[in-house]
């Protein structure tokens, strides 16, 4: 059932998949902060503190790790995500703030839409906003596209065994 197209611009990447379960019990976990943690394909992505977001603005902290990239040697660190995009059972985006000024202005979301058999779960990371400082820092997109896809199908998993609890 899962059905992956992938699309990457210069300096965005959108994949997406079918996922056969209704568009709010995939937003209940998108919007739980331990969820991000649940479906996080990148590895980086430790714990998470903070209550469900309802709105944009809210945030919540985020324990990374980003070993699991193996590209900066940060160690362990905390950032909050701050939502920027909230359309209930339609689309979630958030950006990510750290110690570090400027904040790097990356963007992750979900675009969520109806489909025949469940919904089209369409996940993006956009570093278009990115400071000219990170863009000589790091090298981007941080995310790589096959951690999209592959949190895509952990989102799936989860989304199941949650309804099965």
């Amino acid at each position: 059932m899962s059905e992956d197209r992938a699309v990457d611009d210069t300096e965005r990447i959108e994949v997406s998949r079918l996922i056969p379960a209704p568009a709010d019990a995939i937003f209940a976990v998108l919007t739980d902060p331990k969820g991000h943690v649940d479906i996080d394909a990148s590895g980086m992505l430790m714990d998470a503190e903070g209550e469900p977001v309802e709105q944009p603005g809210d945030r919540f902290l985020v324990h990374m790790d980003r070993e699991a990239l193996g590209d900066v040697p940060l160690a362990k660190y905390d950032v909050e995500v701050v939502i920027t995009k909230f359309t209930p059972d339609e689309e979630i985006a958030w950006t990510v703030e750290g110690r570090r000024r400027p904040h790097a202005r990356h963007i992750y979301g979900y675009r969520l839409e109806q489909a025949e058999d469940g919904t089209r779960v369409t996940s993006y990371y956009d570093w278009s906003e990115i400071d000219e400082e990170w863009k000589r820092r790091l090298v981007f997109p941080v995310v790589p596209e096959s951690a999209l896809k592959a949190t895509l199908g952990i989102l799936e998993r989860t989304v199941r065994r949650r309804a099965a609890a």
